[in-house]
């Protein structure tokens, strides 16, 4: 079964871009949003504590879970301890987005030429750099 694209280990923001890239990553619903101000009080690869207005929000985040496509969904903490919040703030990217921004690959230098003026069943031939240093690795979580 063949994919437009699957979450990488890595991923990078594009260099160039559509400019709904932000918002499409909001659409998404892998983003963890705050829904207060407030400021961090602990933050981990599990969950994010969130202190504001007289309470502790504990904030849940989700850790290396299959999906539907047996890819690998998680959240990364994009905030430090001891820093103010605002309302709307991203807390946690997901795991296709890179600082809010919708992140769906690497920016690779690619030469691509047709065989023969040919341009179905070709083949794009890659640097072993990019196997050996883990370039396109991304998680799949089987039953």
């Amino acid at each position: 079964m063949q994919r437009q694209a699957v979450p990488l280990s890595r991923s990078e923001k594009c260099i160039v871009g559509t400019g709904v890239e932000g918002q499409a990553a909001l659409d998404s619903g892998a983003l963890v949003i705050a829904e207060r101000e407030g400021r961090v009080v602990y933050t981990d690869t599990d969950k994010i504590l969130l202190s504001g207005d007289g309470e502790t929000l504990s904030i849940p985040l989700v850790m290396y879970k299959r999906s539907n496509k047996n890819t690998c969904m998680h959240q990364k903490p994009q905030v430090q301890r001891g820093k103010c919040i605002k309302k709307g703030q991203i807390l946690a990217d997901g795991a296709a987005t890179v600082e809010g921004e919708l992140a769906l690959g690497k920016n690779v230098l690619v030469a691509y030429m047709p065989w023969e003026g040919y341009n179905s069943e070709d083949a794009v031939l890659i640097s072993e750099r990019l196997v050996y240093e883990d370039i396109y690795t991304s998680f799949h979580i089987r039953k």
